[in-house]
């Protein structure tokens, strides 16, 4: 008989071995799960009824999990952006304004690279799009082929950490415990320091560079910049701000308050649309007239909400029809438009394309979230979740201690596991032990407990999605690398690839150090907690002292006075 401390460490070896030989994810789960239940029935550590909560799970937390709506039409978002020409003119106008300086290629492709992950969130469109857009260009000037293809690559996996980031999704989903989660809005607020800091990081490590080994990346040549003055800063604006419009449409929205996580990834997929149908070439002068028109009703609306708004009635009653007539139609020409998208062969197309690869991954992440499911349930029954605990609980080093083994732990599971893999096979078991060792260090800087435990999860959470970025860059098993690879041209060497990441994956590590270091980095844009103390004259009184209440099964009632009554 396998004795019961036993079956916890034998279930997550058995996940490991079916890893090592490469079974599917998703059916390695389940299969571990069902098999696993078996035995625990048979050997009367759980009933049959205890296997009820795998449906009810599946059910309620997979396929009645509104949150993990956000992950289609971010994907779909990502997928129509990808080709609609926004990164070919913001490379374009990025690299004639930062030409002029020494590795200003580079700076220019780290700066379309955060633009686009705030915009796209995924990590194939933006490496494979930029690779074939500014690679050729490149090596056209004479940069080293090895920070060429670290820059493009490391470029590209800031997405994982750039809102609206899909691993942030994931990651507020599963970052669940009895007494306190971690929101999407939190963990996007909470990822913007880091995501900021890393890509200053990039860009001194290009700076360095250019110092060290000025001939690695060349200042463009005098001939090479066509465009100057007015001409390039309209070009660079073209690409700018329609992006800030979008990612106000998807960031903004959420973070004031006006939509879910789910509704601004349905307006950002609303609006990558609308914005790929602008830069068509089948945009005819009609449709521009159109969309003016609705430029212009959208202005107006803003304009008598900003002066006939009030708190007490909301907008005045002699202004409201007038609003409802401008959103009236602003509201067809959003329907015209998209009328227009289904017309424009090459659009329709592309939209096809997009749901084509939005099905393959939501499908691969619900199929990954059943199995998971059934994995859990399973573990926590055989008390996997104590065995997790007791194993990270008692490291040396405190805290820290706990945040460098498990750092170490995510790193090298990296080289083998998706990201959506360590999210929800990892992040579940660690979670409950993250917030039990994290909330005491944030306790002061948050102002109360109630504060803190969620704060810890958000700070553990942003630092799994740090730390999984060079999932996607670790030589040879990163796909950014395999993507890479896929799009350049035969002269590029594989070694280069490989040897040039190197560099990119060790600031990607600083980065974790760093946001270990300093967490006000990420809870520092949080809502602070008020700490917890009792009111003036406030007493709490139990009718019965600790040795009277063993043994009674009824709870103690509690009874509120101030001092002045009890005199």
């Amino acid at each position: 008989m396998i004795p019961l401390e036993y079956m916890p460490p034998l279930m997550f070896g058995g996940l490991v071995l079916f890893m090592l030989i490469g079974f599917p994810v998703a059916f390695s789960l389940l299969a571990l799960g069902l098999a696993f239940g078996i035995v625990s029935i048979e050997l009367g550590f759980f009933g049959v009824n205890y296997l009820q909560a795998v449906p009810q799970r599946i059910f309620g937390n997979v396929l009645a999990n509104d949150l993990l709506l956000a992950i289609p039409f971010f994907t779909f978002m990502g997928a129509i952006l990808e080709k609609c020409g926004l990164a070919e003119e913001m490379l374009d106008s990025m690299g004639q304004l930062f030409g002029p300086i020494r590795g200003g290629l580079g700076y220019s492709v780290i700066i379309v690279g955060f633009i686009l992950g705030a915009i796209t969130g995924t990590v194939a469109a933006q490496v494979i799009t930029m690779t074939m857009i500014s690679l050729p260009v490149m090596m056209r000037y004479g940069y080293n082929m090895r920070y060429t293809t670290g820059v493009l690559a490391a470029s590209g996996t800031i997405t994982q950490l750039v809102p609206p980031s899909l691993v942030l999704v994931v990651l507020a989903d599963q970052l669940r415990t009895p007494t306190a989660s971690a929101d999407v809005g939190s963990m996007y607020l909470g990822a913007w320091g880091p995501s900021l800091v890393q890509i200053s990081l990039f860009a001194l490590y290009t700076f360095i560079l250019s110092r060290i080994k000025p001939a690695w990346v060349p200042a463009l040549p005098k001939e090479a910049r066509t465009l100057h003055g007015w001409t390039l800063w309209k070009k660079c604006l073209r690409g700018i701000i329609p992006s800030a419009v979008l990612i106000f449409m998807v960031l903004g929205t959420m973070m004031l308050g006006i939509a879910t996580p789910t509704e601004s990834g349905a307006m950002g997929a609303l609006g990558a649309v609308i914005l790929a149908v602008l830069r068509s070439k089948e945009f005819t002068r009609r449709d521009k007239i159109v969309f003016r028109a609705g430029m212009l009703c959208l202005a107006a609306a803003a304009l008598i909400g900003a002066l006939f708004y009030t708190t007490e009635i909301g907008v005045s009653a002699a202004a409201m029809p007038f609003l409802r007539a401008a959103l009236v139609v602003v509201y067809l020409v959003i329907v015209w438009l998209l009328i227009r998208a289904s017309r424009m062969r090459e659009l329709h197309d592309l939209i096809v394309q997009g749901y084509q690869s939005t099905m393959r991954l939501t499908s691969m992440v619900v199929f990954i979230l059943i199995g998971s499911t059934c994995f859990s349930v399973v573990f926590l029954g055989v008390d996997g979740g104590l065995w997790v605990e007791h194993l990270f609980a008692s490291l040396p080093g405190g805290w820290i201690g706990f945040l460098i083994v498990v750092n170490l732990f995510i790193f090298f599971l990296a080289f083998f596991l998706d990201f959506f893999e360590i999210a929800f096979i990892v992040v579940p078991m660690i979670a409950p032990v993250a917030q039990k060792v994290l909330t005491p260090v944030l306790v002061e800087s948050m102002g109360s407990v109630e504060a803190a435990a969620p704060a810890a999860l958000v700070w553990f959470g942003v630092m799994l999605c740090v730390n999984m970025q060079t999932s996607f860059m670790h030589p040879p098993f990163g796909f950014a690398l395999f993507y890479l690879r896929g799009v350049a041209p035969k002269e590029v060497k594989s070694s280069d690839i490989y040897w040039g990441a190197l560099p990119w994956v060790g600031l990607q590590i600083i980065m974790v150090v760093l946001v270990i270091a300093f967490p006000q980095m990420v809870t520092g844009l949080l809502d602070k907690g008020v700490a917890s103390t009792p009111s003036e004259g406030l007493v709490i009184e139990s009718p019965m002292s600790e040795e009277n209440r063993q043994g009674d099964e009824e709870a103690p009632q509690l009874h509120f006075s101030t001092e002045d009554d009890k005199k």
